[in-house]
């Protein structure tokens, strides 16, 4: 397949993805595998269309970000600050740090995204369960969320380390958990997906970089600008439809999608391996 096809591809999945609770991780997996484009130069392809889809959250949010650099916004009692963020990323970035091996060597198949799939699908249904009837009573106020609340999501957000899981599923779930409604939470889930991102990504690149050539500039700069628009319109979208609609549907969609990813890749594995035993 031509490499500027699979750059759109992949930067529209990335873009669409990446910022709804439904795994842009787990996708990426599944899109690449179904393409043939996996390997070192896949995986630093991924972390370029990612800086993109964060380019597009900055963009939506550029007030919010301005206030981190003023004085009020280092103030806890003035409203979301510094604070908020740094305590909803610090205990994800340092798990991350540790256990970034373990993750990309045993948890990066098919199989485990579609487990993650199914459990991250499970925990929003419970989350939308659990606060059914409480609705009015949930946190709107994206400047009112306490240090506390914010620390909780955060350690929700260590349950995304799981591929599959997704980071905004298990933020927004984490976030109707302890008191804030749903918009609220995926506010808060993209503010601090920022700078949890862009550390990431940084580093996935200064791993990768020696492997970059002049030749894959096209295909990064077309995965690149794919994602930042499509990401853009996506968060637009997602927080509209958070004002009418629950997180159930994204469950369900969660579900579906791991049972037909286990389907097709147990089938590609039964072909294979038929192959292997006719070629023997």
């Amino acid at each position: 397949m031509d490499q500027n096809l699979i750059a759109v591809i992949v930067g529209f999945v990335e873009g669409v993805t990446e910022f709804l609770p439904v795994s842009s991780t787990g996708h990426m997996i599944i899109v690449g595998h179904m393409l043939g484009f996996d390997g070192p130069a896949a995986d630093i392809f991924d972390v370029f269309v990612q800086l993109g889809a964060i380019l597009s959250v900055i963009f939506i949010y550029k007030e919010r970000f301005a206030r981190f650099f003023t004085k009020e916004g280092w103030q806890a009692d003035k409203g979301l600050s510094v604070w908020h963020v740094a305590v909803g990323i610090v205990p994800v970035m340092g798990v991350a740090f540790f256990a970034y091996k373990y993750i990309k060597e045993y948890l990066f198949s098919p199989f485990t995204v579609a487990i993650g799939l199914v459990l991250g699908a499970l925990l929003m249904m419970y989350a939308e369960y659990k606060t059914k009837d409480n609705q009015a009573e949930l946190l709107d106020d994206l400047d009112k969320i306490s240090l506390k609340q914010a620390a909780l999501v955060g350690a929700f957000q260590l349950l995304s380390l799981w591929p599959g899981f997704s980071r905004s599923g298990s933020t927004l779930a984490g976030g109707l958990l302890v008191g804030l409604k749903r918009e609220t939470a995926a506010n808060y889930t993209f503010l601090i997906a920022v700078p949890l991102m862009f550390v990431a990504c940084l580093y996935d690149l200064l791993k990768n970089i020696s492997i970059l050539t002049v030749d894959d500039l096209q295909m990064l700069a077309i995965g690149f600008v794919v994602a930042f628009v499509v990401a853009y319109w996506s968060v637009l979208w997602f927080l509209k439809f958070l004002h009418k609609y629950s997180l159930t549907s994204f469950a369900y969609y969660r579900i579906i999608l791991a049972v037909a990813a286990l389907t097709y890749f147990y089938f590609c594995l039964l072909y294979t391996s038929d192959a292997a035993d006719d070629k023997a």
